[in-house]
């Protein structure tokens, strides 16, 4: 099977495109703008396989995406180009509207007419699956509730307003126009090549330059954390093997509150590289000491928690790390991979995009 996936190069998608090639006999073609997210460096064990292609194509982009889909012919599509950063959403909306609703659409109207111009057995199989967050969902009251596939949607902030507005969309196609769909909606990822803008990877980098560690509000906010690699399998059992029209929610188990999370990195990094062993950390005895509160950001929910159990009961995915073993790969990771998070910090990954093997297709 040759599956089309677009974001590819993202934290999420990177990770689901070195699945596939790595434990499949399929073909993928990475689809992806590259912005300030997309790093192909995140890729390198892969760039170089025969069935690996990469097109730096937008998604708002209709006259490309056509020429992408009639040149690579693809079997599937699983959607994961989205702006993602919360609140990056907050300071500028409209990169949000345009990728994650007028992009969505976009590549749903493409996908469309190439669909329609497929033989019978080609459109029996065909698939798009469009990878979404449980932040549609809006946050949940007390500590008991769960997220199911049924939960009404009740989004807070402007990326999960328009990640909502895209699930709507491609619902829409499959009702209104057949299209074959399947929607995932899933909880907090982390682990290895994650941007350091969100909350583990800043929080590890931080604290070995002997930054503040800053946590908003109390650190109250609870999430339920979803090993990458765990994932990217999910995501892949659903594009294969999920059925048409159906919503599958993907969780990691782990409910943790912010604060938690923070205290448990710093623990782990206490044990792996002790402060007296980083020279930047002369006058700090704990990691903890670093931890700094901060003024709460607007419409911050408070508890997001997934019931994952229709992926269970009907393609038997489970996460195979838990939060203890996934966070300590991850954080070992960071270690041992200095020159990747030097170049994503000074930008040096965004002036030699190609500078990785990467094959452009003509």
């Amino acid at each position: 099977m040759k599956i089309l996936i677009t974001g590819g190069a993202g934290f999420i998608g990177s990770a689901v495109v070195r699945h596939i090639i790595g434990n499949t006999g399929d073909s993928v073609v990475n689809v992806d703008k590259l912005t300030y997210a997309g790093n192909l460096e995140s890729l390198a064990a892969v760039s170089s396989n025969d069935r690996y292609a990469f097109e730096q194509v937008d998604i708002c982009d209709g006259a490309s995406l056509e020429r992408v889909f009639n040149q690579h012919k693809p079997d599937a599509v699983m959607h994961l180009a989205a702006e993602s950063h919360v609140d990056r959403s907050i300071d500028g909306p409209a990169a949000f509207i345009e990728t994650n609703i007028i992009g969505t659409y976009t590549l749903l109207e493409v996908c469309r007419h190439y669909w329609n111009g497929l033989d019978a057995e080609r459109r029996s199989r065909f698939r798009l699956h469009h990878v979404s967050t449980d932040e549609v969902y809006g946050d949940l009251e007390g500590p008991d509730g769960l997220f199911t596939e049924q939960t009404s949607y009740a989004p807070s902030s402007p990326y999960s307003a328009s990640k909502a507005s895209s699930d709507h969309l491609v619902r829409a196609w499959n009702r209104t126009y057949g299209l074959p769909v399947v929607v995932t909606n899933c909880s907090n990822n982390y682990g290895p090549y994650h941007f350091p803008e969100k909350l583990i990877p800043l929080m590890i980098l931080n604290a070995l330059e002997g930054k503040p560690l800053p946590v908003y509000g109390q650190g109250n906010q609870i999430r339920d954390w979803l090993y990458v690699e765990d994932h990217a399998r999910a995501l892949y059992k659903v594009v294969t093997e999920g059925a048409v029209g159906e919503t599958y929610n993907i969780g990691g188990h782990n409910e943790m509150q912010n604060i938690e999370v923070v205290h448990t990195l710093c623990d782990l990094l206490q044990e792996l590289v002790p402060p007296g062993d980083n020279s930047r950390l002369e006058s700090v005895n704990q990691y903890r000491d670093l931890i700094t509160f901060v003024k709460d950001r607007p419409g911050h929910d408070l508890r997001y928690a997934i019931d994952a159990g229709k992926i269970d009961r009907e393609l038997g995915w489970v996460p195979q790390e838990t939060f203890e073993t996934g966070l300590k790969k991850t954080v070992q990771w960071y270690l041992d991979n200095h020159d990747w998070c030097a170049r994503v910090q000074d930008g040096s990954y965004q002036r030699e995009r190609l500078g990785t093997g990467q094959r452009e297709s003509a």
